[in-house]
């Protein structure tokens, strides 16, 4: 599934990184707590969170993880999306609750990577 793909079925607005929208992704890991994203998330996946700092950014660029997509309305301060622009990272937001949002995704044939 392309990031394009993912704003579109997430109706999510797009923060940064509108260049690399056709990049794939290959799965989806949903957490707030960064330590279960560093635990679970897989290379060329999309991470959702409600959780808004640069940490998450920083995370992210350690996991190789190509999009960040924050829910329940959350956005990026304007730190966040000048970190992300440097790293190559695409910032959405989407209005979804988490469950939701990666329950859309699951739905339309993206992975969540299986048990752990």
């Amino acid at each position: 599934m392309t990031i394009s793909q993912i704003a579109t079925l997430l109706e999510a607005s797009i923060h940064c990184g509108e260049g690399f929208l056709d990049r794939e992704v290959l799965s989806a890991c949903g957490c707030d707590m960064m330590s279960d994203a560093l635990a679970f998330m897989k290379d060329d996946a999309v991470l959702l969170t409600g959780l808004v700092n640069p940490q998450v950014i920083r995370t992210a660029e350690m996991m190789d993880v190509t999009c960040i997509v924050f829910v329940r309305g959350k956005e990026p301060t304007d730190s966040m999306i000048e970190l992300a622009i440097e790293r190559g990272l695409v910032l959405l937001s989407s209005g979804f609750r988490m469950f939701t949002a990666c329950g859309i995704l699951y739905t339309n044939g993206l992975s969540g990577g299986g048990k752990v």
